[in-house]
């Protein structure tokens, strides 16, 4: 038998240290203001289980040269999937900051971001101690007819879940439509990643954008 293996989803990941150290204290202004904005509501209830998400990152130029490069990337992705990449362009819908609380309980839902083709994180402070994405099953057909698997925490064709434990430098880019979420942090040790999506528009519709 031929095994042909069709309707796959693209997630690509690689490590870019370069700017590690300049987006990191980039986003340190954002991360600060956005914990003030949170002020009362930590002082009220605690800053357990908070997630601290900054204002847009898009029109700042200390994100210039990462915007250029992850908007290549994100363009690189979907043309390698078939699409004609000659007839759109990418533009940035949205893009910040966020860092879970000190004392743990951060996390994200499953969810997925509307309207978009191309989302992607940069990881700036993680570690096996920390919180990390997990992707969901993207076909509804394969999620509703499961079977036990064999063994769970091996990455199979049957698997529903999957996990990436990222390092600082970590950079992932995934499809819009692709469910998401982050796992429990425990306030360990600190956790922060900028979350962007990103939109292939036609050409002609683009000329008023």
């Amino acid at each position: 038998m031929y095994i042909n293996n069709y309707f796959n989803t693209a997630i690509w990941s690689e490590q870019k240290l370069e700017f590690l150290k300049s987006l990191t204290k980039a986003t340190n202004k954002y991360v600060n203001q956005a914990r003030k904005k949170n002020k009362e509501h930590i002082k009220k209830f605690g800053d357990f289980g908070t997630s601290h998400y900054s204002t847009p990152l898009i029109n700042d130029n200390n994100f210039l040269d990462f915007k250029n490069y992850i908007g290549q990337k994100s363009w690189e992705y979907l043309d390698h999937q078939g699409y004609d990449m000659n007839l759109y362009t990418t533009i940035f819908s949205e893009m910040w900051v966020q860092e879970f609380a000190k004392k743990g309980g951060g996390h994200h839902s499953a969810h997925v971001h509307w309207n978009q083709h191309v989302s992607g994180f940069y990881f700036l402070k993680c570690s096996d101690k920390t919180s990390y994405p997990i992707f969901h099953e993207p076909r509804t057909g394969a999620r509703t007819t499961k079977l036990k698997l064999k063994n769970i925490n091996r990455v199979m064709g049957g698997s529903e879940l999957i996990n990436f434990k990222p390092k600082p430098g970590t950079l992932i880019i995934f499809p819009g439509f692709l469910e998401h979420e982050y796992a429990v942090d425990f306030g360990l040790e600190p956790f922060r990643f900028i979350h962007w999506s990103i939109q292939a528009v036609p050409k002609e519709m683009s000329k008023d954008v």
